[in-house]
């Protein structure tokens, strides 16, 4: 034993235990001192509290009473209820007098019956009716001493108004029954100043009264009296008080309260502001028989404290084994020390290796699903573990007999923006937003912003609700979640639940996004709706007009162009790659004469930048954007470089500028300081064609804008664009475009 106890675990066990039962002790000692005494005090605090709601009730009551009283007084008729003739009654008046008197005495439930007579009359007008004063009050309402005689002399006296105390009544409900016993206070409205001639009565029901006042809250024993203002007691719970020696000695505070003694009661007075009536609270003063419950408590705590020593001894040799075997579990082997803190060590270590290897594979998961997905899409890796992949995640890519795949991409508004969330809780996020919009799916990144979510359909037919709870959750998204992106989806057509179908959708998918029309400005685009076109507007003078707008500089022109350019496809509704591939070209256009050496540089970081642009943007504002951003720059550079004579950028520009005069090549060798043969060589290799073919082209580019103006003529035209005679321009325009000037006209006016 001695041994043991050496044992600092058996130690840290036992000393446990006893610091357990040294606040048991406390607890019950205090719980011992303060248990009677404490509750006692405790229900004296209760029952004063109980008390003053008691006398709060009872005023309301009051208040209730003598409202209802003055009330009646303001009843017509005033004085009597004789008609204007004869002296006779007018029974309207009685029978309005009674309904207003129902209508009274149905605001209180304590109150019995009113009753209204007049003086010198035998008439008690009640909320019942009408009857003689004296069988009200002998027969139906009877009381030895509280008969009509005596409610007669009392209501020709003057008098305040006055609650008798209770009495106990015979009470005759109808003729022929035996009559019941209930106990009724009176309450007489004063006729020292009054309103009208009436003298007012009211039988209060004793026992509704008590209920209405909710007596039960006060404590066990304690007794309620309430005496008037003349100190009259006109109730009481307690019939054999004495209140002689007892009302003495009260003096009222300035709350209207008083407290005293008197053998084992204390008495509480409460005086009402409103009427001056005292009520009277009679509570025991302590609780008997105290010393014999005292005793059986500390012999119950005495008994209980031995004990619990006891059992903390064999209770810290038998849990110190369990100990012992969880820190070698830890690895904590038989070292010594606090056996507790290194179990702590030992859990903490556990939890953090724990959450970090769930976090893990979670991460592993997630890859392994994407890794499953992006494999099943990729039809050229065919291989066992492929195959095993498949079918391991079958039941998690098909949950539906039919399934869907949409394309959801993230457009950035803003050229900074950029998607801040992992792609793990991106997916999640996605896959939750769908599920409020009852659009059940696996998502998966893909790359860049790209999600393809796989949607599985009970039957092809709920494909059209699904492409709507889709758009409800992209627009939703934009609003609320993503409010810097723009949110489009491309969503497939509908497969059988079947492996093979997997890159078919796919396929269908992306098909569906590379052919949308550029116009569609809708979130969704249905892959099954799809209108391939094949229109596009690439006009090769209009590309080499731009280029030499920006040579020279022109960056409002440049821009005008491209708009012109843009808008056509536009209207024409080409497809979206398409639209790409011809703003891409025109790129390409503008940067072909664009700087020199020095700025190659900066030009190829702009060629990637505004191709990396128009290849992800979405719509085609943001495509028509990035071309003129391109082209102010370009507009830049070709405005500030001091060009040489022989320079692609120089040639251009002067072409440009100089187009409508005799541009012979002898001409344009002397401005470039060369020799003709040179100059058509070096014009050659450079620019692709020769210069004659060059000329003209920039010549019926403009020629052709020049034709769309009706009150220009041909020859004017002919003269403008630098052509000796209409005849040279026409043979030219029909060289080069196809058709003769005029027929172009007729065709742009068609």
């Amino acid at each position: 034993m001695r041994k043991l106890f050496k044992n600092l675990g058996v130690l840290q066990i036992f000393l446990s235990m006893l610091s357990v039962i040294a606040i048991m002790l406390a607890s019950s000692y205090f719980v011992y001192q303060n248990s009677i005494s404490g509750i006692f005090e405790k229900v004296s605090e209760n029952n004063a509290l109980a008390a003053k709601s008691l006398v709060q009730s009872f005023d309301n009551n009051f208040r209730t009473i003598n409202n209802i009283i003055h009330s009646i007084h303001g009843l017509p008729p005033y004085d009597d209820l004789g008609t204007a003739d004869e002296g006779r009654l007018d029974m309207s008046k009685v029978y309005t007098m009674v309904d207003n008197l129902s209508t009274l005495v149905s605001t209180a439930e304590f109150i019995e019956e009113v009753v209204v007579s007049y003086p010198g009359a035998n008439l008690a007008i009640t909320s019942k009716g009408t009857s003689s004063f004296t069988f009200f009050f002998d027969e139906q309402y009877k009381h030895e001493m509280y008969n009509a005689s005596y409610w007669r002399t009392f209501a020709a006296t003057k008098h305040a108004f006055k609650v008798f105390p209770e009495a106990d009544f015979s009470v005759l409900t109808t003729a022929g029954q035996k009559p019941r016993h209930k106990k009724f206070l009176v309450a007489v409205g004063g006729n020292k100043v009054q309103m009208s001639s009436k003298n007012v009565m009211m039988l209060i029901d004793v026992d509704v009264f008590m209920q209405h006042a909710n007596r039960k809250t006060m404590i066990p024993g304690a007794s309620l009296i309430v005496l008037d203002q003349d100190r009259n007691t006109i109730l009481s719970t307690d019939k054999e008080l004495d209140l002689v020696n007892v009302l003495s000695d009260v003096y009222f505070n300035a709350d209207r309260e008083a407290s005293i003694t008197r053998e084992n009661y204390e008495y509480n007075f409460y005086q009402s502001e409103y009427n001056g009536f005292i009520y009277i609270d009679k509570v025991p003063y302590e609780f008997k028989n105290l010393n014999t419950v005292a005793r059986a408590n500390l012999l119950i705590m005495g008994s209980a404290i031995a004990s619990a020593v006891l059992l903390s001894v064999f209770l810290s040799v038998y849990l110190n084994r369990p100990v012992k075997s969880i820190l070698k579990l830890l690895g904590g082997g038989n070292s010594k020390g606090n056996d507790f803190r290194k179990i702590y060590s030992g859990i903490v270590k556990l939890k953090t290796e724990n959450e970090d290897f769930r976090d893990q594979a979670a991460h592993d998961e997630t890859d392994l699903r994407r890794g499953a997905f992006l494999q099943w899409l990729d039809e050229s890796v065919q291989s066992e573990e492929r195959q095993w992949r498949m079918q391991r995640s079958y039941p998690e890519f098909f949950r539906e007999k039919h399934f869907a795949m949409a394309l959801i991409e993230f457009g950035a508004k803003e050229q900074d923006s950029r998607l801040a969330l992992p792609a793990a809780e991106l997916e999640n996020a996605i896959r939750q937003g769908l599920r409020r919009e009852n659009v059940e799916a696996q998502v998966f990144h893909t790359g860049s912003s790209q999600f393809v979510a796989v949607i599985g359909l009970k039957h092809p037919g709920e494909r059209a609700g699904m492409i709507k709870g889709i758009e409800a959750y992209l627009e939703r998204s934009e609003r609320e979640t993503w409010e810097g992106f723009a949110l489009r989806c491309c969503v497939s057509k509908p497969y059988p639940s079947e492996l093979e179908n997997g890159p078919r959708a796919y396929r269908d998918m992306m098909g569906g996004r590379r052919s949308r029309s550029i116009i569609d400005a809708d979130r969704v685009t249905d892959a099954a709706k799809i209108q391939y076109a094949r229109t596009i507007h690439f006009p090769i003078e209009s590309m080499e007009k731009l280029s030499n707008l920006l040579a020279s500089g022109k960056a409002e022109e440049s821009v005008r162009a491209i708009r012109d350019m843009m808008e056509e496809n536009r209207q024409r509704g080409v497809s979206h790659h398409q639209f790409v591939h011809i703003a891409k070209t025109i790129l390409y256009s503008m940067l072909r004469h664009a700087g020199d050496s020095s700025d190659a540089e900066r030009l190829y970081d702009l060629e990637r930048r505004v191709c990396e642009r128009i290849e992800s943007a979405m719509e085609y504002g943001e495509i028509e954007r990035t071309l003129i951003e391109a082209a102010q720059v370009l507009a830049g550079l070709g405005g500030k470089e001091k060009l040489s004579k022989l320079n692609p950028a120089f040639i251009a520009q002067y072409v440009e500028l100089h187009y409508m005069e005799n541009m012979y090549l002898d001409h344009i060798a002397e401005v470039t300081g060369t020799t003709p043969k040179y100059f058509s060589s070096y014009f050659k290799k450079t620019f692709g064609v020769n210069y004659v073919e060059y000329l003209n082209k920039i010549r019926l580019s403009h020629a052709k804008e020049m034709l769309r103006d009706r009150s220009l003529s041909i020859a004017e035209i002919a003269e403008k664009t630098g052509y000796l005679n209409a005849s040279t321009f026409t043979t030219t325009f029909r060289k080069y475009v196809g058709v003769s000037p005029s027929e172009y006209r007729k065709q742009y006016e068609s």
